[in-house]
């Protein structure tokens, strides 16, 4: 599921992938799992709030690296073909 994220447009970290997921332009969330629970919590509401089903991920490394970023992200978003 994580080739999504690297073939696709995306959201990287918690501002950007909240403000997708409220304009209604995610359609997967991926979440660290090492990530701090009052980062992700939060997000995660809100995901299910909107119905954007929501990934786990083991490190926040890992999801920094699927993106393309040198540094780890907790939270990401795939985003939706305009």
């Amino acid at each position: 599921m994580l080739s999504v994220l690297q073939q696709g447009p995306r959201a990287v970290g918690v501002k950007q992938s909240q403000r997708a997921v409220s304009a209604g332009k995610a359609k997967l969330a991926f979440v660290a799992r090492d990530a701090e629970d009052h980062v992700t919590r939060p997000f995660i509401a809100l995901c299910q709030q909107q119905s954007v089903p929501v990934e786990s991920v083991p490190t926040m490394a890992q999801l920094g690296a699927v993106c393309g970023i040198h540094v780890g992200c907790a939270v990401a978003v795939a985003l939706l073909e305009e």
